[in-house]
């Protein structure tokens, strides 16, 4: 059982490592050679970014939900083959209009691909204690943009941006789809040895805990989004110099990784509740450590602080439903968590870019606000005892 696991985590961590730096982070890398080629604005290829972002959103729900009642292996399948046409067609495309077509099948892509519906998948598949394989795969997708990014900047620089749309949709059809579709553990078989298998009702009611978790996410994916977009100029706004703000970026995908290995090791054992509020703290603390000393050392920490608690809360998001609510409708309890912040995450860049322009370091007093508000609201939230746990799955 425990390799069989381990397996699945490689498949998904894998194939999660593949959507994410394939469509996602795509964009950062490609966008001004898509607009010098196609001579469509940047601004126009982003905002199609961010509508397609909002089209996965709404397709959270139904995601879930398929994936509640038969397994995640049709649905991530699905995705890839989804990913890999949405790539030949922004390969093919020449105008606005096919760049819009490629973005909407990349958003749907991205709706039935992305971390909610990979850890759909592992609740469907062992329920209570997929808390473990959760955080195994973020720990492997972690790496999406630092092996995304150099891949795709190589290979529009030596064989062009088209060609390099082609190779990610290939690798797509030939390495991500049968991975999804074959590798995957069924649900039937997997459920055998497990106590308690999740089932699919028809209504999901929508609780104060569930508000109050929607609130929770919402707000610390906007600081996500909008840090991801914005980092290394609110560094240097705070007063930090150019080298010194991209250095202390590159630390942020390492602290991700550090904080997921002590999720899987000695945080562990806190639940998931506790150590996602602890994970809300970060970026604050990191904040108000650039502004009372600006650059150098503090710019470091607070790349370190920001990144530990962003590498944590994206495992809160599946833990911690998880964890309050047990296995019993998972999929779509994601989808319905997941919807807001990602509508909401979609506008962030834009937010974060206006208030950057009129208040300057002043921005992370904003993000800080919106960290510890999310911290309050899951302070707000009861732990439920293990019966309630279980009379829930």
């Amino acid at each position: 059982m425990r390799d069989s696991r381990f397996l699945t985590v490689v498949v998904l961590g894998s194939t999660q490592t593949l959507a994410w730096a394939s469509s996602y982070y795509l964009p950062a890398i490609i966008a001004d050679r898509i607009a010098g080629d196609t001579g469509v604005s940047t601004n126009w290829l982003f905002g199609t970014f961010s509508a397609s972002l909002i089209l996965s959103a709404l397709l959270g729900p139904r995601v879930g939900r398929a994936i509640d009642r038969a397994g995640g292996n049709g649905v991530l399948a699905a995705s890839s083959v989804l990913f890999a046409t949405g790539l030949c067609l922004l390969a093919a495309a020449h105008s606005l209009a096919l760049l819009v077509a490629a973005w909407i099948v990349l958003g749907v892509g991205m709706g039935l691909g992305l971390y909610d519906a990979a850890f759909a998948a592992l609740g469907r598949l062992y329920g209570m204690e997929a808390r473990k394989p959760i955080t195994g795969i973020t720990l492997i997708a972690g790496f999406a943009s630092t092996i995304g990014w150099p891949l795709t900047a190589w290979g529009a620089t030596t064989l062009g941006w088209r060609e390099t749309c082609l190779l990610w949709a290939a690798v797509h059809l030939f390495v991500g789809l049968p991975l999804n579709y074959w590798m995957l553990p069924r649900p039937a078989a997997a459920a055998a040895g497990q106590p308690g298998k999740a089932t699919a009702s028809e209504v999901v009611p929508l609780d104060r805990t569930m508000i109050l978790l929607a609130f929770a996410f919402s707000a610390v994916w906007i600081v996500s989004a909008g840090m991801a977009a914005h980092f290394p100029r609110i560094l240097e706004a705070a007063g930090a110099s150019p080298t010194q703000a991209i250095a202390a970026g590159v630390l942020i995908g390492p602290a991700q990784v550090a904080a997921r290995l002590l999720e899987a090791g000695p945080l562990g054992r806190f639940h998931p509740l506790t150590t996602a509020r602890l994970a809300c703290v970060t970026h604050p603390v990191g904040a108000a450590v650039i502004l009372a000393a600006g650059g150098g050392v503090a710019a470091s920490a607070f790349a370190v602080l920001h990144g530990s608690g962003n590498g944590i809360l994206t495992i809160a998001r599946g833990t911690v439903p998880l964890s309050l609510y047990g296995p019993a409708n998972y999929g779509y309890r994601l989808g319905i968590l997941g919807a807001p912040s990602r509508f909401l995450s979609a506008g962030a860049p834009l937010a974060f870019a206006l208030l950057l322009d009129h208040l300057g370091a002043g921005v992370l007093v904003v993000s800080s606000l919106l960290s510890l508000s999310a911290m309050l609201a899951l302070c707000l939230i009861r732990r439920p005892t293990p019966h309630m746990v279980s009379h829930a799955s």
